[in-house]
């Protein structure tokens, strides 16, 4: 799959290693560079579900937000990159037709309630 990135800093934490280690330490940036290596190895969104990490879709505020596990309790934020999501008849979004991940955030959204 294909992966965009919502910051400047994403992309960043991404691409610059060293920068990245001064930043998040280097178990979190190891842990997001082996999640970034699955997605782009993972042919469709439906796939992200059966990769190590637990990745899970979100709900309430977050509803169309999935998260994977980095060192806990910080979690790497994402969504798919689509402009339009393909949706069935009830609403349910079709997974298998997604083939870009956009990366939203490395957070730990827990402390948010």
């Amino acid at each position: 799959m294909n992966i965009t990135f919502a910051t400047k800093e994403l992309l960043k934490l991404a691409n610059e290693p060293p920068m990245a280690n001064r930043k998040l330490g280097t178990k979190r940036v190891r842990l997001f560079h082996r999640r970034l290596q699955d997605m782009m190895a993972a042919s469709c969104f439906e796939d992200l579900k059966y990769l190590p990490g637990n990745y899970h879709q979100l709900s309430a505020n977050r509803k169309d937000q999935w998260a994977c596990d980095l060192d806990q309790p910080y979690r790497l934020v994402f969504m798919p990159g689509e402009d339009s999501i393909p949706k069935d008849l009830h609403g349910k979004q079709l997974l298998r037709e997604i083939r870009i991940v956009e990366i939203l955030e490395i957070t730990n959204y827990h402390k948010e309630h």
